[in-house]
């Protein structure tokens, strides 16, 4: 899929499925509370993804200037415990953007999205979103990294870290409940995409199944509706 046109068609597909999507489906809360903005979390989306990104740009960095150093962002609980960047983060990695560019699309799609109870009756739907983050599952496997945009830093070591981890998610040995399966030729494919995007799209889905296999999607009892929460990490 590489474009927003091509999302749109994959989100209309009729089939019943269930995805892991790597980007933030929430913010959080004490920013989301500090700036006034809704606490329902569908009529967030709407508002935010509504936003200019200049605007949103600029509440952002009004909030970490305000900040001392080393405690800039408001964080959800589920950015802590994951590791992940904290989902108002606008550049390296620019998550907000990837919330601002697809969130809307997956809500308006009719998706069901059990980390925000959305929507409340969900018998007759049929395709699910749960929001997914790549890194959490690869750092079980290697701390070393494993994909490049740039062509200078696709290198061998980097390619032997992809093919570590798909062997260890091939052997159940990423701390899943599910493993990965593929033919010879696949396997090539993934391990050859020097950006990571097929491996990451592996590591999406299964976290996905994972989730799916917990009782209640492996959520917390206490969970933030409007905050939301990654595939399969655990309650703490």
């Amino acid at each position: 899929i590489e474009t927003l046109e091509a999302f749109d068609r994959m989100l209309a597909e009729p089939q019943q499925w269930l995805g892991g999507f790597d980007l933030p489906f929430g913010q959080p809360r004490t920013l989301i509370e500090h700036e006034g903005w809704p606490t329902q979390w569908d009529t967030f989306v709407e508002f935010f993804c509504k936003q200019s990104r200049e605007h949103l740009r600029n509440t952002f960095r009004q909030w970490c200037d305000s900040r001392p150093a080393g405690n800039k962002f408001a964080w959800r609980k589920t950015d802590k415990l994951s590791g992940s960047s904290p989902a108002m983060r606008w550049t390296n990695p620019p998550v907000a953007w990837m919330m601002h560019a697809g969130i809307q699309r997956m809500l308006h799609a009719g998706l069901a999205f059990p980390a925000h109870r959305y929507p409340h009756k969900r018998t007759h739907i049929k395709r699910i979103a749960l929001e997914a983050y790549p890194g959490f599952t690869a750092r079980k496997i290697t701390r070393d990294s494993y994909k490049s945009d740039s062509p200078a830093k696709q290198t061998r070591e980097r390619q032997y870290q992809r093919e570590l981890i798909l062997d260890a998610l091939s052997a159940g040995q990423a701390g899943l409940t599910i493993r990965f399966e593929a033919d010879r030729q696949w396997r090539k494919r993934i391990i050859a995409d020097a950006r990571g995007d097929f491996l990451d799209a592996v590591l999406c889905s299964l976290q996905a199944g994972h989730a799916a296999l917990q009782r209640n999607f492996g959520l917390p009892r206490t969970l933030d509706t409007l905050e939301g929460w990654i595939a399969s990490v655990p309650v703490r």
